[in-house]
């Protein structure tokens, strides 16, 4: 089987949610020595990439969109010791750090968010759940970090993503991140009117905006 092959395989099995062919595709690529980020970008990230447009457009869902990463998780643990032995690394598309805000113990959006970020190439840092405005800051400073998360489903705790954002500004450190908000409680219009820079009103979509956002201000 050549290395197009091998890629083009991993990159259905992706798309049709089969953990046995990209488990053992994964391994073809370790037993004919083939190059594993290749196998990663060209195939895994390219199905993921597929499955994303197709979960944006409603042509699938929640289920099969975690059927899909969980697809990328399985060929990924057989191929990340490689990648390390052979000193290669994925590019990083950027570093993030995300959390639920204060008061709100909610994480299942939160964790399918960090799942998929991590899939696309970002280092993602999580803070979990009930996370002050302090943490949030000082994380995004120690990490180098050039976007920050802020996760709400309770209309209670939506002030929480703003007391960051106001923090910020009042540290003169507004715009050394990029702002992204999002949860059950979230819409357009609160984003907008508390200034953050991109809302997701799904995890796929988030990851989308985020690139794209990043791309504009490294432009």
């Amino acid at each position: 089987m050549t290395e197009k092959e091998v890629v083009s395989r991993l990159e259905q099995a992706i798309v049709n949610f089969d953990e046995e062919l990209a488990t053992k595709m994964a391994e073809e690529v370790i037993n004919s020595n083939l190059d594993p980020l290749n196998a990663v970008d060209n195939g895994l990230v390219k199905g993921l990439d597929i499955i994303g447009e197709r979960y944006e457009n409603d042509e699938i869902f929640l289920p099969e969109l975690m059927m899909a990463a969980n697809t990328f998780q399985a060929a990924m643990q057989i191929l990340e010791p490689l990648i390390i032995e052979k000193g290669q690394s994925r590019t990083v598309k950027g570093v993030v750090v995300i959390g639920t805000v204060k008061g709100d113990i909610h994480k299942i959006g939160k964790d399918i968010l960090i799942l998929l970020m991590r899939n696309a190439g970002y280092e993602v840092h999580d803070l979990g759940e009930d996370v002050d405005l302090f943490t949030f800051i000082e994380t995004a400073k120690k990490v180098n970090a050039e976007a920050i998360g802020l996760s709400a489903l309770l209309t209670s705790t939506l002030s929480g993503q703003r007391d960051v954002i106001d923090a910020l500004k009042q540290s003169g450190m507004r715009d050394t991140y990029i702002i992204m908000v999002g949860g059950g409680a979230v819409t357009p219009e609160w984003a907008e009117s508390i200034g953050a820079d991109l809302y997701g009103e799904n995890a796929q979509t988030a990851v989308r905006k985020l690139g794209e956002t990043m791309t504009s201000k490294k432009g």
